[in-house]
């Protein structure tokens, strides 16, 4: 009986990601989360009962993977685990993208789409170190105000390119949010994970002994990480505009207008379930290094040719 692992293809990532997304994983009781976490431990003790099927332990293993953080294996809060980032992220999609934004609506839904971010980030950083409230609070404040900063900037160029027509200032303006987030995302991850940079994070060996900390995988694993965050707002933020400016001209949309928010939300919410597996499956979550590339003394700590850190989600 083989124990489910982490795929090195694109593929095999992308389905190990569907699973930790998984919203049904959001109502896994108490217990259950024991009985899986208990049959894991069993398995890697060789004390499985007889019975247990390879089906079984890679449910146990999903719900394990989505709900504990690997480093601590303390549970992640709902709204921040990744298989809350879809239901809880996409009412503020839809705000984002809503139509007509008041300078005040934009300062709001900005703020709280990077609120969201910066909560998400914190709770799915590599966690080998201790990280200071204060270093939260600096990545906060710092991804808050690029965000907000970059979406009034640019709105308000928008608002005074007088060469646009009314419908194209509009539909220009919808994909304002984009730049605004995908740069505030960036921020968001570089402020929010700083202290990896300078403490560094835990590298292990082959069989998972812990073979030193390296401040290079640090700076590998936030540029991964990083790049995840620029192609997560893509297909939200980009596809949705397109669709429905398409979709505004149907006769449905235009004879009930009351439809645009709901079909819009469902444009959304189908965007944001595309985008997430495929941006986080862009680099596996335990990434590997050579220790070449890495520092002196981690290369002469280990035999190994390389070695392996959480890059954090």
């Amino acid at each position: 009986m083989a124990v489910p692992t982490m795929q090195t293809s694109f593929y095999g990532r992308f389905r190990h990601f569907l699973d930790i997304i998984d919203p049904r994983t959001l109502f896994v009781t108490e217990r259950r989360l024991r009985e899986a976490v208990q049959l894991l431990e069993d398995y890697k003790h060789g004390t499985l009962r007889p019975g247990v099927t390879n089906e079984q332990l890679w449910s146990a293993q999903k719900i394990k993977q989505a709900i504990l953080h690997p480093d601590t294996n303390e549970k992640i809060f709902m709204p921040f685990r990744m298989s809350g980032y879809i239901p809880f992220g996409t009412p503020i999609v839809v705000g984002l993208l809503l139509p007509n934004q008041t300078l005040a609506s934009t300062v709001f839904w900005q703020w709280l789409n990077q609120s969201h971010n910066a909560c998400v980030n914190y709770a799915n950083r590599n966690a080998t170190k201790p990280s200071p409230v204060s270093k939260f609070i600096q990545g906060y404040l710092g991804a808050v105000i690029s965000a907000v900063s970059i979406a009034v900037g640019l709105n308000v160029l928008v608002q005074k390119a007088n060469k646009f027509t009314p419908a194209t200032r509009l539909l220009v303006q919808r994909f304002v949010p984009f730049p605004a987030v995908a740069s505030a995302n960036i921020c968001n991850v570089v402020l929010m994970r700083y202290g990896e940079l300078q403490e560094g994070i835990d590298v292990l060996d082959g069989d998972g002994n812990l073979v030193g900390s390296s401040k290079i995988a640090a700076r590998h694993a936030l540029l991964e990480t990083a790049l995840t965050r620029v192609v997560l707002p893509m297909p939200i933020l980009v596809l949705p505009p397109i669709v429905m400016s398409v979709l505004e001209k149907t006769a449905l949309l235009q004879a009930r207008p009351r439809l645009l928010l709901p079909v819009q939300s469902l444009v959304c919410l189908a965007a944001f379930g595309l985008a997430l597996p495929l941006a986080i499956s862009l680099f596996p979550q335990m990434s590997e290094i050579e220790t070449s590339q890495l520092e002196p003394e981690i290369a002469q700590a280990t035999s190994g040719r390389t070695v392996v850190y959480n890059k954090g989600l």
